[in-house]
């Protein structure tokens, strides 16, 4: 089945089409969110979203684009939208837990039964920090070096996604990277890992 005939049989409510679907682009989605949410439970609770989306407005999608375009593009804009609400709450947690005390904050201990704790733990942080520095990035940097990086596009995809110029998106991956660099090499000179 090729993608005018996937649309057009979603678009009428097939079945098979829809799954064809999913089994098609799931991992793709999926990547596509965790590359900006760094969770792999609310990435694949994100991508769910973008199919029942796609299953709701099938009949909105035009054909301008490839479906792998247009996926992107949703999975990219649910998550960054996921991030937002998530900061904003976590703003009002930290509001909420000055003024009790921070009572209601749990604290846990995780075990790691490898052979070399030190090292994961490491590993860990490096991620982490790693993450950390690409949620500091301007929001249209962050989408474009997550794109580029986590989902390999070429930078014309990547332009598609986002609906900006080819110039524009080499700029925003330019930028990301080098604001990248500085905030490492600051957390790398203050010896945070």
């Amino acid at each position: 089945m090729d993608e005018s005939e996937l649309i057009k049989g979603i678009q009428q409510g097939d079945n098979k089409a829809f799954r064809l679907l999913v089994e098609t682009y799931q991992r793709m989605v999926v990547n596509t969110c965790f590359g900006i949410v760094h969770n792999t439970a609310d990435a694949e609770d994100l991508a769910q979203d973008v199919f029942l989306e796609i299953f709701r407005t099938a009949e909105n999608f035009r054909g301008d684009s490839k479906i792998s375009t247009w996926l992107y593009r949703i999975a990219t804009n649910r998550s960054l939208n996921f991030v937002r609400n998530n900061k904003r709450k976590r703003f009002f947690q930290s509001i909420e837990e000055t003024f009790t005390g921070g009572r209601n904050r749990n604290s846990e201990i995780s075990e790691n039964r490898n052979d070399q704790p030190d090292q994961n733990i490491t590993d860990q942080q490096r991620s982490d920090l790693l993450h950390r520095a690409i949620d500091r990035l301007p929001e249209k940097q962050r989408t474009a070096f997550t794109l580029n990086k986590y989902e390999e596009l070429p930078y014309q995809q990547i332009a598609e996604v986002m609906e900006i110029s080819l110039a524009s998106v080499e700029s925003l991956i330019h930028r990301a990277k080098k604001n990248l660099q500085e905030q490492l090499y600051e957390c790398y000179k203050k010896k945070c890992v």
